[in-house]
């Protein structure tokens, strides 16, 4: 798909809403405050303008010199995609978002899934005062007209932003799917979520280097492994690892086949003033690995398994939408007796029904037992009952498409 470089200018605009909605919850925290309890949520300020498609503007520049709409039509679409937008977001309450907004601007959570809240075309995140929008249209063109609507909402009602980061999750240009600033100058480099730091890299790749559907694993990790030794498998940016570092994990080990995203995770580790030792720190491929830690016989109290849709290497291949049992059984001579296996499946064609079928299959020989489903934030999720926010397959009994199971294994 072709990818242009289309610019967005921004100028002060009003009365794009009809009523009352959660937007003007923000109006009143804007330098700084902590946002209204009673509305919640927010960003933004201002008109959006469609210039050439070649033309190159200086963020800075973007910010000083608005430029006039150029005709009616294309005002008519983005007053409509404003309104639509905020309507979207309208009673946002109930997704728990407006507790999760922080007075220092520190935390990392999702202000929109356009999936279920009204334009499948825009997700939205917030990393500390960094935004980052992530375009999933089609065509550039119409992702264009979403995302400059959408930063008219965001910059209005959440005036501390200081960056918005632009990913056109379905280009060709792995540039322009890693990212583009087109507002302020750098990303936000770190978010604090329960207490512990997290180094974040907004432009290091497609996604935003802190996954936000696993927020309550995180947390699980945090609560329950004291003392306990882990092992955190395709451990990307290390944020599940660093969670139970954080909570007293006598020792984390992170296995991941590319360099720069340890390297994330060891920033998250100086940031938290965790000593690093770099044997923790494992860069290379998950199947000849795990039969190096089978045959010097390590165990762990429990093993992290969150492994990417698909990837292939010479060693072996991860296909979650064929298979999660071969994956499953790689791992299960590696933990101790009692520990946990904690299985991350984001697999969007994979059913719940399937996936858990597949799980209770696993534990038919009563090695293995089901502890627990954890959820994913409501915040990620957004409101399924929006009209329009089809699923293409049932989580159920899952709430969402990454779908999260604590197991506990007996070793005989």
């Amino acid at each position: 798909m072709e990818c242009s470089s289309l610019t967005i200018s921004l100028q002060p605009c009003h009365n794009f809403f009809t009523r009352p909605n959660i937007f003007y919850g923000l109006a009143g925290a804007g330098d700084g405050g902590f946002p209204a309890a009673h509305q919640n949520l927010g960003r933004q300020r201002t008109g959006v303008v469609i210039r050439g498609h070649h033309e190159a503007v200086g963020a800075r520049a973007q910010q000083r010199q608005p430029v006039a709409f150029a005709d009616l039509g294309q005002r008519t679409v983005l007053a409509e995609i404003i309104a639509r937008f905020a309507d979207a977001a309208d009673d946002i309450r109930g997704n728990g978002r407006a507790a999760l907004f922080d007075e220092r601007h520190e935390t990392a959570f999702r202000l929109f899934n356009g999936f279920t809240e009204g334009n499948p075309d825009l997700a939205i995140d917030l990393y500390g005062r960094t935004i980052v929008i992530h375009d999933y249209s089609g065509k550039p063109e119409h992702g264009f007209a979403s995302v400059g609507a959408a930063q008219q909402v965001l910059l209005s009602r959440l005036p501390w932003i200081r960056t918005i980061v632009v990913k056109m999750r379905n280009c060709q240009d792995a540039e322009q799917r890693r990212g583009r600033i087109v507002y302020g100058e750098t990303a936000d480099r770190k978010i604090r979520e329960n207490g512990i730091w997290y180094a974040t890299d907004p432009l290091l790749n497609r996604d935003a280097s802190l996954y936000l559907d696993t927020r309550n694993v995180r947390l699980w990790a945090n609560q329950r492994l004291k003392d306990k030794s882990v092992l955190n498998t395709f451990s990307y940016t290390g944020s599940l690892g660093v969670a139970a570092r954080a909570g007293g994990a006598s020792r984390v080990v992170h296995l991941e086949l590319n360099r720069r995203f340890l390297n994330v995770a060891k920033t998250s580790y100086t940031l938290n003033g965790f000593p690093i030792n770099k044997s923790d720190f494992q860069v290379g491929d998950f199947w000849p690995r795990i039969n190096r830690y089978k045959t010097a016989e390590e165990r762990f109290d429990c093993v992290f398994l969150d492994p990417p849709i698909y990837s292939a290497t010479s060693k072996g291949v991860v296909d979650l939408a064929q298979s999660y049992t071969r994956l499953i059984n790689k791992v299960r001579p590696l933990i101790n007796h009692h520990g946990y296996l904690v299985a991350i499946n984001n697999a969007l064609f994979v059913s719940g029904d399937s996936y858990l079928k597949e799980i209770e299959s696993l534990c038919s020989d009563g090695y293995l037992r089901i502890e627990e489903l954890i959820p994913v934030p409501a915040d990620f999720i957004g409101r399924p009952q929006s009209a329009g926010a089809a699923q293409v397959t049932d989580p159920a009994p899952f709430n969402h498409s990454t779908k999260i199971v604590v197991l506990r294994v007996r070793r005989k």
